[in-house]
């Protein structure tokens, strides 16, 4: 029972802090799909280069109704099923999240 409640333990850790989702690249332009979430969510983009995010939502959740990027100050409405375009141009090397309006969904912008 104890051996089974120790891999229980090191699965939720497993679960919730080892899973890495891979970054991906954006070069000029990156579609988002908003479903359940932001896929991609972790997204790797180069100094002082514009890329255009674009945000499709596919989900009727009304959390995910508007885009925040706090770093940057940029707020976004995003409809349903219609493309939203975002420029994004970091002038510094970091990590940067956005998120929906209540915070609940998350991505992340890696800037290197």
């Amino acid at each position: 029972m104890t051996v089974l409640g120790v891999g229980v333990i090191g699965f939720v850790y497993w679960f919730f802090f080892g899973k890495k989702e891979a970054a991906t690249v954006a070069a000029n332009k990156l579609t988002v799909t908003v479903e359940g979430g932001y896929k991609p969510s972790v997204i790797r983009l180069e100094k002082d280069k514009t890329t255009t995010l674009t945000f499709l939502r596919k989900d009727s959740n009304s959390c995910l109704e508007e885009l925040v990027f706090p770093d940057f100050k940029i707020k976004r409405y995003l409809p349903m099923n219609e493309p939203v375009n975002v420029e994004i141009n970091p002038k510094e090397r970091g990590k940067y999240e956005f998120h929906c309006a209540m915070n609940m969904f998350k991505g992340k912008i890696v800037v290197g």
